[in-house]
């Protein structure tokens, strides 16, 4: 195919295997359908007997340039909308069936879109016969006289052919006539179908004349098609079951031992006649699956192949018999294939099982290019890429072909119709692509060395021996007959009459003589014949004296028989007898079958039942343990978190009751310092303890308070100099200074060493030290700056983590030179004049590493 202006699509230099086998290109022809109606738009236009040209309809966008496409494809021939059925077979199908008459396989399949005409190109109507029914006649009128008996090839089921003997053959016909309820007239007497009735004249009869008249031929046919994906077999007989039809069986494809594919368990028919092939045919047909849709009314909706195999044997040197060796045996097939037509759902509204169908049937398609497109590129590029055969069984099954098992030809059918041009143009590639695709050429298969002719030479025997028994008056028996020759060739000649001297007198006395002589010869074969006569009516007497006591005996042996037909007749009485006690009996016997049968259904339905109570018994049990182990969990959990919740407000509890004591006790002691200070005379001193300032709520919720008893002095010191003479001690201390403190650089800032400085306390950093010191300074309301440090010692809990417990809080006041001064009261008579609540805050790390500040205010 070529494009105008562009030429033939140019081959790509690549390097070609080097191979002696000629190749030939696929042939593609093209076929043009005419229009449904003349209100249609035509796209196609045949340009010459090898091209046509599409027009792009006037609904389509124009292309670049502003015109519409206008693009030409090549063919190898062209048959317009006048082109006859016989004309298309003459020039495709024809030089395949010479072919196949000549041992070589051919491969013919029609593609296009739905309701292009490839159903009928394949098929035909009455009056104008397809490519298949033509080529049927064509075999069966090149064959016909050389045809051998039927079930003489019988396929072995492996793809090849066995040759039975002559008995055998005979047997299995005997065979299937029997099985046979009403015996079939001879195939070429019957009635053809009427579906089929006149589909070739006669005058249009093809036949090929290069037939080999030394052999004998069988022609087999099968039927299947492929739907969705799987092989079913047309012609396959399946039981019939009204209460549960079954579904068809799908096949499977096998390599023989001749790396062939074939469709392994699919019938083969012998046939001897095209009327019969036809009735095949037929039958096959009606199995085929067809639809309604918008394009076509009577729609493929699978791809149908039906196959011609022709098997051929030699005859024997004498001509009379098939030579009985398997490997002289020729079985070619040639596969005729209508492919189901691409389609678009869009136009066609397909939906279910439709939809999915016309899904298959396009990826089907789609499988058949790509193995096209990837055949083409080894070819002309030397590659060796894999053939996706296996992805559809249409290529599958086909692959010998493409491999060099054929001729390969394929008919492009075309529907002018403007509808379908997107498609038709589709349609169109994948035969330019096709076209270039090359198949090796099929090799002639050797011949018999026995001399030729040897048929013809026994059939003029036949005839010469024939003709000779028709001049002697029918065969006779051979003594006789050579008696009669002996008796003939005895008498003597007859003299010549003619008289020409009257005075002639040796004529007349010869003749006498040689009349006497041969009326003593015929007096001979009288007296011989009267004595054979006579012997022949003795043997007769003799003959009917040993019937008389034949008769007799007959006669005998008659009475005899007659006493045995009462025996017979008196059994045939009592087997009656017993049949009908036979029959009640298994009336009886199926009526306790049925009712064993409902007594099994019941039972079975009980046990069911059963089994099916027992199991949702055990579901329960199983989840009734499943809910015990996890309430068990549930309670578990719930007590070791009450138990923990209980410890943990015991230890609260305790450790507020200690916290409350030790105020308790520090107040008293502080108390009892003022009261002793005041009775023993001293003046007051300048710093005196304040209630410690609250510290910030943010740090209140951060660190979590624990507290926990810790021994005290007995009585605290009335003037201590200073607290911080244990700061400055070997232990480490973890120097806790909030950012939230003031800092105002007061001269009264402890300085600890081996200290590690935190704003905020951590767990880290508290596994590292012994001590633990919290700084708070703040301007007071009244101006003056105080300074506190809440001492404590660090210890490890049992959970892994840190905790501290406070024994000391040191607080440093300096009054601020511009505040008022303020008296303290003093004396036994006024009491203390004021005591000061002492706040506590402990850092806390646990276990889960959170730390915080929890905050008790104590009375």
């Amino acid at each position: 195919m070529q494009r105008p202006g562009k030429g033939k699509t140019p081959r790509r230099p690549g390097p070609k295997k080097a191979s002696n086998t000629e190749r030939d290109p696929v042939g593609v022809y093209c076929r043009i359908r005419p229009l449904g109606s003349e209100d249609e738009e035509c796209c196609v236009e045949m340009i010459s007997s090898t091209t046509i040209q599409l027009h792009a309809p006037d609904g389509l966008k124009a292309n670049r340039n502003g015109e519409y496409k206008e693009t030409q494809y090549s063919f190898k021939k062209v048959f317009g909308i006048n082109t006859t059925q016989l004309e298309l077979f003459e020039d495709v199908a024809k030089p395949l069936v010479e072919d196949l008459i000549h041992c070589k396989n051919g491969l013919l399949f029609t593609y296009g879109v739905t309701g292009s005409g490839k159903t009928f190109t394949m098929t035909g109507s009455p009056g104008e016969g397809g490519l298949l029914p033509r080529s049927l006649d064509m075999i069966f009128n090149s064959i016909g006289p050389f045809q051998a008996k039927r079930f003489v090839f019988k396929p072995d089921d492996k793809n090849a052919m066995e040759i039975q003997s002559q008995v055998d053959a005979l047997l299995e016909r005997q065979k299937r006539d029997s099985q046979q309820a009403v015996p079939k007239t001879p195939s070429s007497r019957q009635k053809p179908d009427p579906e089929f009735a006149d589909m070739i004249s006669p005058d249009e009869a093809c036949k090929s004349e290069n037939v080999d008249e030394d052999g004998c031929y069988s022609v087999f046919v099968s039927y299947i098609e492929i739907y969705n994906n799987y092989i079913y077999d047309l012609l396959e007989d399946a039981p019939y079951d009204p209460i549960r039809p079954k579904p068809p069986q799908s096949k499977i494809l096998r390599e023989d031992q001749n790396h062939n594919m074939y469709v392994a368990g699919c019938t083969e028919v012998e046939v001897k006649s095209t009327e019969e092939a036809f009735e095949v045919f037929w039958k096959g047909q009606k199995k085929r699956r067809i639809a309604n849709t918008q394009l076509n009314r009577e729609s493929s909706r699978s791809h149908s192949v039906f196959t011609i195999k022709l098997a051929q044997a030699p005859l024997d040197a004498d001509g009379d018999h098939i030579l009985q060796d398997k490997n002289q045996v020729n079985v070619s097939q040639l596969c005729l294939v209508d492919l189901a037509g691409s389609e678009r759902t869009n136009r066609t509204r397909a939906e279910g099982s439709r939809l999915r169908e016309a899904g298959n049937i396009n990826q089907s398609l789609m499988t058949l290019r790509t193995c096209m497109e990837v055949l083409r590129e080894n070819q002309m590029c030397g590659t060796n890429k894999m053939v996706p055969y296996r992805d559809s069984k249409v290529t599958h099954l086909f692959k010998n072909y493409f491999d060099g098992e054929g001729k390969v030809r394929m008919i492009v059918c075309v529907n002018p119709n403007a509808d379908d041009y997107e498609e038709t143009v589709l349609v169109m590639r994948f035969a330019e692509m096709t076209q270039e695709v090359e198949v090796a050429r099929p090799v002639d298969r050797p011949i018999c060395g026995l001399a030729p002719g040897r048929r013809h030479r026994n059939q003029a025997f036949r005839d010469e021996l024939s003709r000779r028994l028709e001049e002697r008056g029918g065969p006779s028996n051979a003594d006789d007959r050579v008696l009669m020759t002996q008796f003939i060739e005895s008498l003597p000649d007859l003299p010549t009459c003619e008289l020409v001297d009257p005075a002639d007198d040796q004529t007349l006395p010869r003749l006498i003589e040689v009349l006497e002589r041969r009326h003593q010869i015929r007096q001979m074969m009288t007296e011989q014949f009267n004595k054979t006569a006579n012997t022949v009516k003795s043997m007769l007497q003799q003959f009917d004296s040993q019937l008389s006591a034949k008769d007799y005996f007959l006669h005998d042996q008659q009475s005899k028989l007659n006493e045995k037909d009462k025996v017979i007749l008196s059994q045939k009485t009592e087997i009656e007898r017993l049949e009908k006690k036979s029959k009640t009996l298994e009336y009886k016997i199926d009526i306790l079958q049925k009712t064993t049968d409902m007594y099994e259904q019941d039972k079975r339905a009980l046990q069911q039942e059963l089994e099916t109570r027992e199991q949702r018994l055990q579901s329960e049990l199983s989840e009734r343990k499943r809910m015990e182990q996890r309430m068990q969990g549930v309670v578990t959990d719930t007590k070791l978190k009450w138990e923990k919740e209980c410890e943990r407000r015991v230890n609260a509890k305790q450790l507020e009751m200690q916290n409350k004591l030790w105020v308790k006790d520090e107040k008293l002691k502080q108390l009892k310092a003022i009261v002793t200070e005041s009775s023993s005379g001293g003046s007051a001193p300048t710093e005196r303890p304040e209630k410690p300032e609250r510290p910030s709520r943010e740090r209140d919720r951060n660190i979590q308070q624990k507290r926990s008893p810790s021994p005290l002095p007995k009585a605290l010191p009335v003037h201590p100099k200073h607290r911080r003479s244990h700061s400055a001690g070997g232990e480490k201390w973890v120097d806790h200074k909030p950012p939230s403190n003031l800092e105002l650089d007061t001269v009264m800032q402890p300085i600890i060493p081996n200290a590690i400085k935190v704003s905020t306390p951590s767990e880290k950093a508290l596994s590292k030290c012994h001590k633990y010191v919290l700084r708070h300074q703040e301007l007071a309301s009244d101006g003056e700056i105080e300074t506190k440090l809440i001492k404590g010692n660090v210890f490890k809990t049992r959970s892994g983590g840190q905790t501290v417990q406070f024994t000391d809080i040191e607080t440093l006041k300096q009054e601020c030179p511009l505040a008022p001064s303020r008296k303290r009261r003093s004396g036994s008579a006024e009491g203390p004049a004021e005591v000061e609540d002492i706040e506590n805050r402990a850092p806390v790390a646990s276990t889960n590493s959170s730390h915080g500040y929890q905050k008790r205010r104590k009375p």
